[in-house]
């Protein structure tokens, strides 16, 4: 018979496995694709949660509070760098993904159903590198420590839910932040008060950090609408946390920036990076493509006084 229970679901995602497979060749990767789900399946088990099951790349397990899942989250991130260290392979990174949704779920024959399933899942496609994103229902049984290292975002419109769900990330840790050492040599004691938007043929416009997050997309609920078919409804988001802007991308085709005064295009597939001085922001293609729909960008940063 169906068991119904109000229970925190976890989902955990490797995505990089492709790459991997490629660079190392299908036994080395695999092996260490396998070694990776089996550690985060011991670190579930140890915060008393239970694998539900496995899924290719990640899994999903359930845990009777929110507080053992977000532990576990903690240490999935903690333990990926560890295995990655140890295979000292030289390849590309994989990336760790991870999602939280507590509510109502029903257990028949070893699986789990229910809101909170299809919320965790939904939720786990706007997650960026390494990144971890929970419900508010996760959220509020926390512990008052814990839900300091939280941010909250905007309200999600996740598929196939008419609401949109109040969603928060885990700060990371300035020494594990992915985009603290991205263009390092940019990074300097200023502090971005506003960052200068615009697209072709439109005035710009300019947003302060009171005003983040600044949504990217197609959807007319967008803060900065693009109205192109290789542009997701939610593409990416703009946020400022640590003195600075950061691009969030979200999206199905990725996006793509290019900063003033270098070739090089960064690509972010549901990845992070910091925006300073200025450049182009690409939405599903490349600015390089004469076609593509790009944004322009101008971070207004104020030098922070000498002591």
């Amino acid at each position: 018979m169906p068991v119904s229970s109000d229970r925190t679901v976890l989902f955990a995602d490797l995505r990089g496995s492709t790459a991997l497979y490629g660079s190392l060749g299908n036994a080395q990767a695999a092996t260490i694709v396998t070694q990776t789900i089996a550690l985060l399946a011991d670190v579930v088990i140890k915060n008393t949660g239970r694998v539900v099951k496995t899924l290719g790349d990640g899994l999903m397990a359930v845990f009777d509070e929110p507080q053992p899942g977000v532990d576990a989250a903690y240490e999935m991130q903690e333990s990926i760098n560890r295995i990655l260290a140890e295979a000292d392979t030289g390849a590309p990174a994989l990336k760790l993904y991870i999602a939280l949704a507590r509510g109502e779920i029903v257990e028949v024959a070893g699986d789990c159903f229910g809101d909170a399933v299809n919320v965790s899942a939904r939720l786990l496609d706007h997650a960026g590198d390494n990144e971890v994103l929970i419900t508010h229902a996760v959220y509020e049984r926390l512990r008052a420590t814990d839900r300091t290292r939280f941010r909250s975002l905007e309200r999600l419109h996740l598929r196939g839910r008419a609401e949109p769900c109040h969603v928060y990330r885990l700060e990371a840790r300035h020494e594990d932040s992915p985009t603290s050492t991205l263009f390092t040599d940019f990074t300097d004691s200023s502090s971005a008060d506003c960052i200068r938007l615009a697209i072709e043929h439109h005035l710009p416009q300019s947003f302060s950090s009171a005003q983040t997050p600044v949504m990217l997309g197609r959807s007319p609920e967008s803060t900065f609408c693009i109205d192109d078919a290789r542009v997701s409804r939610l593409h990416a988001r703009i946020e400022w946390h640590g003195g600075n802007f950061h691009l969030a991308d979200q999206s199905s085709n990725g996006s793509f920036v290019r900063f003033t005064g270098r070739s090089e295009v960064v690509v972010l597939r549901r990845g992070v990076c910091m925006l300073h001085g200025s450049g182009v922001i690409g939405l599903g293609a490349s600015p390089a493509d004469p076609k593509a729909a790009c944004v322009h960008f101008d971070v207004i940063a104020t030098p922070t006084p000498a002591r």
